[in-house]
């Protein structure tokens, strides 16, 4: 048997296996639809960064919105390949890469004239968040908050002082305080930064998604290519040349 004919048996029977299964063409993310970074029309910086991850590699970015516990909900069932802004290993039926995408810059949202919160202290208040958003997991000594279904009502609570603070995400916070009739009634405070990652379905495909993720990643923030998106969406670049996967 010649060489050429031996090689071409050890193709055929790699081919027979796993191995030789093609790689996805695309990826299906999901997102709640957050203002600037993951529009419903595809646009914002989340989305931007993604493409750039992916989209040079072969793969083409399917860009998907639904709200927070429902984009969990459609990863778990395989109807997506990952959701988009997950905190790590924020649920047990995914799967994490080891690099992140950005950074949640985490504030809290009170009343001008009340108390000032910090990361030691916050959890000695009464605070709420939007429904699926489990800050208790990842705030020093926060307990249950108060869940709310829409962040339209986080206004009237705090007027009323129904809740101490609300926490969100910078820009989340900024879009709740840009419906204030009287914004200088209330305040905002830093008290944390939180990784943001994809979390990604627990399937063949999905498992070849991650790791060409955490390649392309690994790249990205060595070459500073992604940096330009971030100034261009006028938001802090989280990563330097030497990051590391966090």
């Amino acid at each position: 048997m010649s060489m050429r004919a031996v090689l071409l048996m050890l193709v055929m029977m790699v081919c027979a296996g796993a191995a030789c299964a093609a790689s996805p063409a695309q990826i299906i993310l999901v997102s709640e639809d957050w203002d600037q970074y993951t529009e419903a029309d595809g646009s914002g910086l989340a989305w931007d960064v993604l493409r750039k991850v992916f989209e040079p590699a072969g793969v083409k970015v399917v860009a998907q919105t639904a709200p927070y516990s429902r984009a969990i909900g459609l990863v778990k069932r395989a109807e997506a390949d990952a959701w988009v802004g997950s905190y790590k290993a924020e649920n047990a039926d995914n799967l994490y890469p080891r690099w992140h995408f950005d950074v949640d810059h985490i504030y809290a949202l009170g009343l001008a004239d009340g108390p000032v919160p910090s990361a030691e202290n916050i959890g000695s208040y009464r605070l709420a968040w939007v429904r699926g958003y489990d800050y208790a997991r990842y705030l020093p000594n926060v307990g249950n908050g108060r869940e709310v279904q829409r962040r339209e009502g986080i206004l009237p609570m705090l007027e009323h002082h129904r809740v101490d603070f609300y926490i969100d995400a910078l820009t989340e916070v900024d879009y709740v305080l840009g419906h204030a009739a009287e914004p200088q009634r209330f305040r905002r405070t830093h008290i944390a930064e939180l990784p943001l990652y994809l979390a990604f379905a627990d399937t063949n495909d999905a498992r070849q998604l991650l790791e060409l993720f955490d390649r392309r990643m690994a790249e990205l923030v060595r070459s500073g290519e992604l940096k330009p998106i971030f100034q261009r969406w006028q938001q802090p670049y989280p990563f330097t040349a030497n990051s590391q996967p966090q």
